[in-house]
């Protein structure tokens, strides 16, 4: 279960969301909107331990998390087999075998992740997830790079994992085909800033 209290973020010592008091429950997925710069990526960020609140409390055990942004962190000169596979040793993890299924990844197992085109890349990156174990998914634009068909392919995955328990917190501007998620608008929670035109201190 993910629980914040009214939690507000910063992006370089500037606070860019407060006011977040909410809870995501297992079984169930957030959908984050905003336009660039409204803090979704910060907010992903502080869900996921990166770095601390600015005011408020965030309860999510570390443990828990499986974090995806924009970077894929695949090592190069590995196979997809072999990317996978040292992702679950890391997290200790279940077997690869339904990860490289469920991404359509089975003719590129082989393949090492530098030859893959940006699309691969992503699919192999989104099914690094599956081999976590971990129970809460926080997703930042996890459908870059991606067609139709292979977002197709992602909405099931978070489908069946919410559907095992567990949860997704997840910024996209594209339709995942999830009916059954919460929208969450950031823009009512943007921290607004009221800038001084000087005329205040001239006449103090």
């Amino acid at each position: 279960m993910l629980s914040l209290s009214n939690l507000a973020v910063a992006r370089g010592g500037v606070t860019v969301l407060r006011g977040l008091t909410l809870a995501v429950l297992p079984g169930q997925a957030l959908i984050l909107r905003g336009p660039n710069g409204s803090g979704k990526t910060t907010l992903l960020r502080t869900l996921a331990g990166l770095q601390p609140p600015a005011e408020g409390t965030c309860d999510l055990p570390a443990d828990s998390v499986a974090y995806a942004a924009h970077a894929d962190g695949l090592k190069s000169t590995l196979t997809v087999a072999e990317n996978l596979s040292f992702w679950s040793r890391i997290y200790g993890g279940p077997a690869i075998d339904r990860a490289v299924g469920a991404l359509n990844l089975t003719q590129l197992a082989r393949r090492r992740a530098g030859e893959l085109s940006a699309g691969q890349k992503r699919r192999l990156g989104l099914a690094r997830l599956l081999v976590t174990g971990r129970p809460a998914w926080l997703l930042d634009e996890p459908t870059v790079s991606l067609d139709a068909a292979s977002v197709a392919l992602f909405a099931a995955v978070v489908r069946d994992h919410l559907g095992a328990g567990g949860l997704a917190v997840i910024a996209t501007h594209v339709d995942l085909g999830l009916p059954e998620a919460t929208i969450l608008d950031l823009d009512p929670y943007r921290a607004r800033v009221i800038q001084s035109t000087g005329f205040d201190e001239a006449f103090a």
